[in-house]
């Protein structure tokens, strides 16, 4: 008998149709590395955040093993390609509700409660994101609220 897939890409199609259902913007975090395609003009600290709402790409799939989508930065539309393994939140902006990954944890559970109950929430380090049209790069780092993501170990 095979391992049970992970649970990690069906748990970020869930948030992100949650998002989208209630008119939320869904933003994923991404640790860029050689088999991640983003613009690299945009990338901070070896991280991106992206902005994966409707309006703001054009042919988005999230598969079991990666997130593809043509996306505008600065006017310039690219094609994007996120293996899962390198998603490591995926939030609402307007909220900051969603749900964190741990790093090298593709293959299993998320590790991860959305209750902030129990200690300090350990945020990843949010950078620039993808949007619509021209503006589709935010001008400063949107800040993650307190209390809604929980990483557990």
């Amino acid at each position: 008998m095979s391992a049970p897939a992970s649970s990690k890409p069906y748990l970020i199609r869930a948030i992100y149709d949650w998002c989208v259902d209630n008119g939320f913007t869904p933003h994923v975090v991404v640790i860029v590395d050689t088999t991640t395609r983003v613009p690299n003009a945009y990338v901070k600290d070896g991280q991106i955040v992206l902005n994966i709402a409707p309006y703001a790409t054009n042919g988005l799939t999230i598969s079991n093993d990666d997130i593809t989508c043509q996306a505008r930065f600065g006017g310039v539309a690219h094609s994007l390609f996120v293996p899962i393994a390198n998603v490591v939140a995926i939030y609402a902006r307007e909220n900051g509700q969603g749900m964190a990954f741990e790093l090298g944890n593709a293959a299993g559970n998320s590790g991860v409660e959305l209750d902030g109950s129990a200690g300090e929430p350990q945020h990843p380090v949010l950078v620039e994101s993808a949007g619509e049209d021209d503006d589709s790069v935010d001008d400063k780092p949107p800040t993650p609220p307190r209390g809604h993501l929980r990483v557990i170990k």
